[in-house]
C-alpha cells in the first residue's frame, strides 16, 4: 500500500525504497492518503517484522548459463539492507507483499535451514558441487546477528566438507572467520564481497543498512589475512552514478587482499524498475534522465533485457567501454577474473540422517 509523500518521508528514515507499491499478483490496489483527521507528527517509523517460514526443501537449483553455480541456499526472504536496486525485490510479490518497503521491513527467516540441508545432503545419490549463499538475499543481513541461520549452515557444511561460495555486502561475515578459515584450508570456501561505491554518502542512501564501504574493505582484509580466498564484486554498475569508481574500487579491494573481481550491470526486472527510478529521482534528480538514457542505450531502449548473455552485461558502446575499463584495471592490478578459486568437491562426506541402518550380515 502506498503512503502519501509526507507520511512516507516521516516513516521510512533509514530505508531504501521510497514507495510501497502493491504486489503485481494482488487483485486490488490500495492507496493511503491523509484525510486531515489525524496529525502526521506522531506517526511511528517503519519497524522490521520477522516471520518464521517453514519450507519443505532448502536447496534451490538453476540451469542459467549466466551464473557459475547450479545450486544455492537462501536463509532469509526479503533483506533489511534495503538496496534500492535489489533485483530480488519482485519475489516478495509471491508472498502477497510489496517489493518496495515491505521487502526490507517484512522479512522471513528459515530457522530449519541447516536441518533441511542436512537431509538433502544425506539423500541417496546426492552429488556435491559448490553451494552458493547470498544469491537472492544477503546471508549476513542484520537479523543474522540474532538468528544465526547462516552460521548453522556453515557449521554443517564444514562438518560434511561440502564446498561453499558466500556473497555478501556485510562485515558481519567476519564473525564466521573461524569456520570459513577452517574450510579454506581444505579448499572448501571462498567469499565475494560486493562493493558498490567508496562514497559513504552514496552507499548510505542507496544501501541504507548495509555495511559502510570502509567496513567492507576491512572485512576483505580480515578474511584474506585468515587465508580465506576473497574477491570483490562491483555490483551493480550504474552508469553515470558509480561507474566512474570502478578502477578505485578494484584498487582498494586489491590493496585489502582481494584476489579476483567481477562486475554486474544494474538490473531492473519487473517492479525494481519503478522502485529504483523513484529512489534516483528523489536522491539524484539532476542525473535522473542521464542515468536512464545510458542504461537504455545498453538494452535496446528498454529498462531491462532478461535475455541470457545480456542481462548481466548489456550491449552497445557504453557497455563495451565498461568492460574494457574493468578488464584493463583487473590486468593492471594483478587480479583475476570471476571466481578464480576452484573448490574441492572430493572431500564431501554425506551426513548420516535418521540414524544408521545396520546390516543383517
Amino acid at each position: 500500500m502506498d503512503d502519501p509523500p509526507d507520511v512516507a518521508a516521516a516513516r521510512r528514515r533509514g530505508r531504501g525504497a521510497v514507495a510501497n507499491p502493491t504486489g503485481r499478483h494482488e487483485p486490488e490496489v490500495r492507496i493511503a492518503f491523509d484525510d486531515g483527521w489525524d496529525g502526521l507528527d506522531d506517526l511511528p517509523p517503519l519497524k522490521t517484522e520477522v516471520t518464521i517460514e517453514k519450507p519443505k526443501t532448502i536447496i534451490t537449483r538453476n540451469t542459467s548459463p549466466d551464473i557459475g553455480f547450479d545450486r544455492s541456499l537462501n536463509a532469509y526472504r526479503g533483506c533489511e539492507h534495503g538496496c534500492a536496486y535489489c533485483y530480488a525485490r519482485p519475489t516478495h510479490a509471491y508472498m502477497g507483499l510489496s517489493p518496495g518497503l515491505d521487502f526490507e521491513t517484512r522479512l522471513f527467516v528459515k530457522p530449519d535451514a541447516a536441518r533441511l540441508l542436512e537431509r538433502e545432503l544425506g539423500a541417496p545419490g546426492y552429488q556435491p558441487k559448490p553451494l552458493a549463499m547470498g544469491t537472492n538475499t544477503d546471508p549476513y543481513q542484520p537479523i543474522e546477528r540474532r538468528w544465526k541461520v547462516t552460521r548453522e549452515v556453515l557449521d554443517l557444511l564444514d562438518r560434511c566438507s561440502h564446498p561453499v561460495m558466500v556473497t555478501t555486502k556485510s562485515a558481519l561475515v567476519t564473525r564466521d572467520i573461524d569456520i570459513l578459515a577452517r574450510m579454506a584450508t581444505r579448499g572448501l570456501a571462498r567469499v565475494g564481497m560486493s562493493v558498490t561505491s567508496l562514497d559513504h554518502r552514496l552507499s548510505r542512501s542507496m544501501e541504507p543498512r548495509a555495511s559502510s564501504p570502509a567496513k567492507r574493505l576491512g572485512a576483505i582484509r580480515e578474511l584474506a589475512a585468515a587465508g580465506v580466498p576473497t574477491g570483490v564484486i562491483v555490483a551493480p554498475v550504474i552508469p553515470a552514478l558509480n561507474d566512474p569508481e570502478i578502477e578505485r574500487i578494484l584498487e582498494a579491494a586489491r590493496d585489502a587482499g582481494a584476489v579476483d573481481a567481477g562486475w554486474v550491470l544494474l538490473r531492473l526486472p519487473l517492479e525494481v524498475s519503478e522502485i529504483f527510478k523513484g529512489w534516483l529521482l528523489e536522491n539524484h534528480p539532476d542525473r535522473y534522465r542521464h542515468v536512464l538514457s545510458i542504461l537504455r542505450s545498453m538494452r535496446d531502449g528498454k529498462d531491462y533485457d532478461s535475455g541470457f548473455g545480456r542481462r548481466m552485461r548489456g550491449g552497445g558502446p557504453y557497455a563495451a567501454a565498461i568492460r574494457a575499463r574493468f578488464d584493463g584495471a583487473v590486468k593492471r592490478l594483478g587480479l583475476r577474473h570471476g571466481r578464480s578459486t576452484s573448490l574441492d568437491c572430493s572431500r564431501f562426506t554425506a551426513p548420516v540422517v535418521g540414524g544408521i541402518q545396520l546390516s543383517l550380515f
